[in-house]
């Protein structure tokens, strides 16, 4: 099948050279993802916000790579306040509760200090797509 990169066309890509997305074969690799609204590169003050932004904006990417959130076996949180994570509890189970992939949460510095969390997946699409 070979690998196949997705962009959303974002300044971020072009200036640090990277793909929102990689597809290899049946893997799909999802760069980390912030709560940026991208039509309009707006950034809510609220982590819960861009919690549900960063997953809408994953579920738009692996929609491009022809996968589903329900395909998300691996999830990286990354967060600078470690004490944020929890709010963020519903959010995952609404979009997560079924997949329930391997997960892991990071405290570390991210980019912009208006970002409250970074979001990073990875998934295998079904075979029978």
């Amino acid at each position: 099948m070979g690998k196949k990169l997705i962009s959303t066309g974002s300044d971020f890509e072009t200036k640090m050279a990277y793909s929102r997305a990689v597809v290899q074969d049946n893997w799909v690799f999802v760069s980390g993802t912030t709560g940026y609204n991208y039509d309009d590169m707006s950034i809510s003050d609220d982590v819960v916000t861009q919690t549900e932004q960063c997953l809408i904006n994953i579920k738009n990417t692996l929609e491009r790579a022809e996968a589903e959130l329900s395909d998300v076996v691996r999830v990286t949180y990354i967060l600078p306040n470690g004490s944020d994570f929890e709010k963020c509890f519903p959010i995952l189970r609404k979009y997560f509760g079924e997949a329930k992939p391997a997960a892991t949460m990071i405290i570390a510095g991210l980019a912009d200090e208006k970002m409250k969390i970074e979001i990073q997946v990875t998934a295998l699409k079904s075979q029978n797509k």
